[in-house]
């Protein structure tokens, strides 16, 4: 049966009903606004590892295998891009020749081909340069008063040594006698390193371990990548003013760059010929007056002594830096030793590592081997170790 409503209930149901209604109305967005507002937001990209990656070792070995060869920055904080490398902290380099048990050089091994041990211990390798990478060399020659006899040969074997570089290659020229002189920057230039080659001229006294010691301490410090001193020089030192035989070898047993020497003979000029007036050449003292000596009449010539401890001078400096040391008293013989030295710095792989820290001044023994049988590394069997920022924040 129907069930009637009066008009006086009417009122009643719509008085209950009303408000129901408007707190529906209410509600109803704001129940939905949530679901509306989710479905909106997209949620980061989840990494998803590499096939076959399990873990962040892997990861990592990755990065640095990327880091070394594809100009990536590495967790150390070494930038390498194109041929620069940039170190934010003590990165020890240490330049490599491999080569087969027949002498002849190996190239296009990559880095996972090598390993480097510091103390028995080995270390990652952070950098990184291969053979075909360019290189800066700064030629510091000697133009004392002893070579004036062979300044001319000097200058042709130095402009040899030039052409055999490669086009990217860098040089910078400096000079030393009485003065120090800084010919030409760094530069790949083959006209603006003729023409300082072509200015060198003869001076007086040798400071050859003050020469040493600014291209170490100076010039060294704002060369980046592959690098190398060639000294080029009789090995008599006379005149120098702050450095001395035993702190330069200090210095570059510290240092991240490799020292040839090639030696020139100039003792038969000094002490063999005679010379009215003695005691100069061309009113340019002898080095090492300081003795007596054969030579020309009345001169005080260098010591015989003087000449052996120049030997041992430039053996030690090239053994201790990881170079090699050549000897030409010819002009036929400057040629031959410049064209072998360029030709090693063309074959020669550059390895840089992070070494633990320590006592500055300790002497850290390093190994390098490479997992092919049957070659034969060159580098150098040891370092001085040195904290780079705490001698910068002295300074």
């Amino acid at each position: 049966m129907p069930i009637r409503v009066g008009a006086g209930n009417r009122f009643l149901v719509i008085a209950i009903i009303a408000p129901v209604l408007a707190g529906l109305i209410v509600l109803v967005p704001l129940l939905f606004s949530p679901v509306r507002a989710q479905s909106g937001r997209k949620a980061p990209p989840v990494a998803k590892p590499s096939p076959g990656q399990n873990s962040t070792d892997g990861a990592a070995s990755d990065q640095d295998e990327q880091t070394a060869t594809n100009g990536k920055v590495s967790g150390e904080g070494e930038t390498i891009e194109g041929d620069t490398l940039t170190v934010n902290t003590a990165l020890v380099t240490v330049p490599v020749t491999v080569m087969d048990r027949n002498g002849k050089y190996v190239p296009n091994l990559q880095r996972r081909d090598f390993h480097v041990f510091e103390n028995g211990v080995e270390q990652r390798i952070a950098y990184f340069a291969a053979v075909d990478q360019p290189f800066t060399v700064i030629l510091l020659i000697d133009t004392s008063g002893s070579t004036h006899f062979k300044m001319e040969e000097i200058q042709n074997a130095a402009i040899s040594f030039i052409n055999q570089l490669k086009d990217r290659d860098r040089v910078m020229i400096m000079s030393f006698d009485d003065q120090i002189r800084t010919l030409s920057e760094a530069t790949s230039d083959r006209d603006t390193l003729i023409q300082a080659i072509r200015r060198t001229r003869t001076g007086g006294g040798t400071r050859l371990y003050d020469a040493v010691e600014t291209v170490v301490q100076q010039k060294l410090k704002s060369i980046t990548g592959r690098k190398a001193v060639v000294l080029f020089t009789d090995g008599v030192d006379t005149t120098s003013r702050h450095a001395s035989y035993k702190s330069t070898i200090k210095e570059v047993e510290e240092s991240d760059a490799a020292v040839y020497s090639v030696a020139y003979d100039t003792s038969h000029d000094v002490m063999g010929a005679g010379m009215p007036g003695g005691g100069a050449i061309l009113n340019l003292p002898f080095p090492g007056t300081r003795g007596s000596g054969g030579g020309y009449p009345g001169s005080t010539a260098p010591p015989t002594g003087d000449y052996r401890r120049a030997s041992e001078y430039l053996h030690e400096i090239a053994l201790e830096s990881g170079g090699e040391y050549y000897r030409g008293d010819t002009i036929v013989g400057l040629s031959a030793a410049f064209s072998e030295l360029a030709d090693e710095l063309r074959r020669q792989y550059s390895i840089g590592y992070y070494p633990a820290a320590g006592d500055a001044g300790q002497r850290r023994d390093i190994k390098v081997r490479v997992n092919q049988p049957g070659l034969v590394v060159k580098a150098r069997d040891s370092y001085v170790y040195s904290d780079s920022k705490s001698k910068d924040s002295k300074k």
